[in-house]
């Protein structure tokens, strides 16, 4: 019999620098330079808080986890959420394109229904049953 290596952990991101994954650094290097842009085109006077709240938002992305998932992944849920309408009403109505797909559908009969057989006739069945109980001593035909 062989034996097979099955893979454990793989749900564990892959580590590039210390205990940051590729994830956490792809978004703090895109947090950084939203910062430089930031550095580059703001007064020193608004670039200090904006830099403070980029850089606080990026950490929050990168490294928090919510229910075990990572924090974008749930702004995108929460966000899909908001978009959904929060009463929902059945209201089925077919549109026009549904019409003509029916419309142009062949109607297909219905297989023709099998005939009913007969039911067996009480003294039929008693024979049977008795043709049966003696093991085929008693022929039917011969008391006919």
């Amino acid at each position: 019999m062989e034996k097979f290596v099955v893979p454990q952990f793989i749900d564990v991101e892959d580590k590039i620098i210390g205990p940051v994954t590729t994830r956490q650094f792809v978004i703090m290097l895109a947090d950084f330079f939203l910062i430089f842009i930031s550095y580059k085109l703001l007064v020193t006077a608004l670039f200090i808080p904006i830099a403070v709240i980029l850089l606080g938002v990026g950490i929050v992305i990168s490294f928090i986890k919510v229910n075990g998932m990572p924090f974008h992944f749930f702004l995108l849920n929460l966000t899909q959420t908001l978009k959904k309408p929060k009463l929902r009403i059945w209201d089925k109505e077919l549109a026009t394109s549904e019409l003509r797909m029916y419309i142009k559908s062949e109607v297909t009969k219905p297989a023709p229904i099998p005939p009913k057989k007969e039911p067996l006739a009480t003294s039929r069945l008693s024979e049977l049953v008795l043709v049966a109980n003696t093991g085929g001593l008693y022929k039917p035909e011969d008391y006919a």
